[in-house]
């Protein structure tokens, strides 16, 4: 069955306007919006579908780490002030590493709070080349692997799990849920993206080496509560639908952290493996 004029009429007004919204946010495949909730403890989810960004809340001021694309942050804004805190409250800015989808809004943050914005020692030519609208991006500390941040009786602690970026960074810090603690893992990225070059790589030479530490370093760390800079590690939807169910916490997932280190490092070994073959 053809479809009629009136109905092909309805599908061009469709697509156009699907064009139209492409060209407004080159990023909206990233920035579907997802409703802001508390993870566990002080920690809240307040980024999109896709992009993990967080909230860690304390009597001192706030924590936020990843600030997404600069135009992820009006997201961001909302829904910490959804969540019945102020925006202008974050006073530090953590990333997770040098990739557009993750730290460029880091200068537009700094702009709307006078946060702190901590970077890692190893990301920092990456961050410097990141300037949204020329705009140059904010570097007020710059960490080394196993530092710590801290904020209002809050502990984070950088651990650098390069290969991913030179500086990709997890963070650490300890929840509390009633009356047990849980050790919370808040992945930077180890999986091997597509044109990753894990072989003769004359820009970044030690690639294949920081993976295989990143790997050691991951494992070694005691994990309850598992997030990550993207919301499809951790299945963030999945789990978010379970939050109403009233059992117990499913971002509490020892087994699921795992499970994503067990993933990644079978597909970094495979595609090491075929660099490496074809290489020789």
């Amino acid at each position: 069955m053809k479809p009629t004029g009136q109905v092909l009429s309805s599908l061009l007004c469709i697509a156009l306007g699907g064009a139209r919204m492409a060209a407004q946010d080159p990023h909206a495949a990233f920035n579907k919006p997802f409703p802001p909730f508390k993870v566990i403890d002080n920690i809240y989810f307040v980024g999109t579908e896709d992009l993990g960004s967080f909230l860690i809340t304390t009597p001192a001021g706030h924590i936020l780490i990843n600030s997404d694309f600069e135009n992820t942050v009006p997201q961001i804004r909302a829904g910490v002030e959804k969540l019945g805190f102020k925006f202008t409250d974050i006073k530090i800015l953590l990333g997770s590493h040098a990739h557009g989808d993750h730290m460029e809004g880091d200068a537009l943050v700094k702009e709307l709070t006078g946060a702190q914005v901590v970077v890692m020692e190893q990301d920092v030519p990456a961050l410097s080349r990141m300037t949204p609208r020329g705009k140059p991006h904010p570097m007020d500390r710059v960490i080394h692997d196993g530092e710590e941040v801290k904020l209002g009786g809050v502990t984070l602690v950088a651990h650098l799990t390069a290969g991913h970026t030179k500086g990709c960074t997890t963070w650490t810090l300890k929840a509390h849920e009633e009356g047990k603690t849980y050790n919370v893992v808040i992945l930077g990225s180890i999986g091997v993206n597509p044109g990753y070059i894990l072989v003769n790589n004359k820009e970044y030479p030690q690639i294949a080496d920081d993976y295989v530490r990143g790997f050691k370093v991951l494992r070694a760390l005691p994990c309850d509560v598992f997030l990550a800079s993207h919301s499809r590690f951790y299945g963030m939807p999945e789990k978010h639908a379970r939050l109403k169910d009233g059992g117990p916490n499913p971002f509490i997932d020892p087994a699921g952290y795992r499970a994503h280190l067990d993933l990644q490092e079978k597909n970094f070994n495979e595609k090491l493996a075929e660099q490496q073959a074809a290489a020789r």
